[in-house]
């Protein structure tokens, strides 16, 4: 029976590897995995305790950079889906993430920072999601039989996980040896190398999309249906627990439990180490199981690993709890978009776009309430707080329920109900 599952997920490795470009999109996703893992676990000891904003400062900072985020990579996908290549749209955001991150190495004031934040890093937020609508794009000219399409992408998002497994703890060891200078710096890196690949390894994809795009519904008539809105909700909620806990673990780990630094980047690195075999799992798994079952379960998963987290007493108690962590990644951050995109197969920029903003507002929301919870109420007791919105989230799936298919699916039978 092992034998059977490994050369199961051998011979699925081998198909995903022979799609053609998907190994330059792998090496691409990866970088621009690393580079974002090198920052983000660290955001908050960069604004709070690096540049000296206050709790709300913070959080008002992080809202800013995050509406920047969802206004430019908005404009760029409708960019996108109509006459602009996507490849000069990705070299485009690995430019800004040079400039931006290079600027960020030595801006200390707060408001070069955000306008930083919102213009030049706010153009960065579309290279992952261009990214994975160009390999959505590849995918769909190639002949990948649509069934085994969440399998592809879930693997694809793997690579992205992949690099969470390094990331966090070379940040760490990058912000003691070299400071947050030294750690933008090498954020810069990233990014270049990225720009590197995407010109020399990428080729234009034609968007097929473009001819529709008459036909295609605005988005607010995709909205209005109960079940994107219900699943849009969920996602949004579930974001705003993930982006209060991600900017809450650093500040609980070093001033409630006492860890440091390397304790933050070992944390947030654990989680990578079983996403990567999780994902393979759960994108095989997403051919057999109804993709909605296996949403619910993720959702579940995240309710659960808010609630016991907040019983830690111990840096190291939270180590055994990333498993959680890791499996609800692999089935919200990876199904659950290619899932999303078959809502809206004509327009996959848009429908990339869309699901992500959902969640990017979800996060500015987070962040928003992060600064100001925390000026009120310890980091631990934050903990509850961010708890309960996932427990709405998950109540959101089963309240809004999709019941047919026909008018977004072309014919998918598959995806069935949310």
């Amino acid at each position: 029976m092992e034998n059977k599952v490994l050369s199961n997920v051998k011979e699925k490795a081998v198909f995903v590897w022979k799609i053609p470009s998907f190994p330059a999109l792998f090496l691409i996703n990866f970088i621009f995995g690393l580079s974002t893992s090198f920052f983000l676990p660290f955001s908050s000891l960069f604004g709070i305790d690096e540049v000296g904003m206050s709790n709300i400062g913070f959080g008002v900072f992080m809202t800013i950079t995050a509406i920047g985020g969802v206004a430019l990579s908005t404009y760029i996908a409708k960019l996108s889906d109509t006459n602009i290549s996507r490849k000069k749209l990705l070299v485009l955001t690995a430019l800004s993430g040079i400039v931006g991150y290079g600027l960020y190495a030595f801006l200390r004031n707060y408001f070069a920072l955000m306008i930083t934040g919102f213009f030049v890093l706010g153009v960065t937020a579309a290279a992952v999601p261009q990214l994975w609508a160009y390999a959505r794009d590849v995918l769909t000219q190639s002949s990948i039989a649509k069934e085994d399409t969440p399998f592809v992408m879930n693997v694809f998002r793997m690579f992205f996980a992949l690099s969470w497994t390094v990331g966090p703890a070379l940040g760490a060891w990058l912000l003691q040896a070299g400071g947050f200078k030294g750690l933008f710096l090498f954020v810069v890196a990233g990014y270049l190398l990225a720009l590197i690949a995407i010109i020399c390894l990428l080729k234009d994809v034609s968007s097929q999309q473009v001819s529709v795009r008459a036909e295609v519904p605005s988005v607010s008539k995709y909205v209005k249906r109960p079940y994107i809105f219900g699943y849009l909700a969920a996602a949004f909620l579930l974001s705003t627990a993930t982006s209060i806990h991600m900017l809450n673990v650093p500040q609980f780990v070093t001033k409630v439990l006492h860890g440091t630094e390397m304790d933050v980047g070992i944390i947030f690195s654990v989680a990578p180490v079983f996403e990567v075999p999780l994902m393979v799992l759960v994108g095989i798994w997403a051919t057999k199981i109804d993709n909605a079952i296996l949403i619910k379960i993720g959702f579940f998963t995240a309710f659960l690993y808010f609630l016991l987290f907040g019983f830690v007493s111990e840096p190291w108690q939270i180590y055994p709890l990333q498993f959680l962590s890791a499996a609800q990644v692999s089935i919200t951050a990876g199904i659950a978009i290619s899932y999303f995109q078959d809502f809206i197969p004509e327009a996959p920029g848009t429908a990339t776009t869309l699901y992500m903003n959902t969640t990017q507002i979800g996060s500015t929301v987070g962040y928003l309430l992060f600064g100001f919870i925390s000026e009120l109420i310890s980091y631990g007791h934050l903990i509850f707080i961010y708890t309960i919105f996932a427990g709405m989230g998950l109540a959101f799936l089963f309240l809004f329920r999709k019941q047919n298919t026909t008018s977004f699916d072309s014919g998918n039978d598959r995806v069935s109900n949310l």
